[in-house]
């Protein structure tokens, strides 16, 4: 065991190394267009919310 040795070469782990990167940058970038549109829907859902009780205590839905 003592002769062995992994046999990547350092360009594929700097290319392994890149592509995770990469991955890492885009699944950032998409959590925050997520949290963005979260964040601009909220006060539209909280809105609807209200309609809908308000309509049903007032018996019109």
């Amino acid at each position: 065991m003592h002769g062995t040795r992994g046999k990547l070469e350092v360009e594929t782990l700097l290319k392994i190394v890149l592509v995770l990167v990469a991955i890492l940058l885009v699944i950032n970038i998409l959590s925050s267009i997520i949290s963005g549109l979260l964040g601009l829907l909220q006060p539209l859902l909280m809105i609807a919310i209200l309609l809908v009780i308000g309509l049903w205590l007032l018996d019109r839905i």
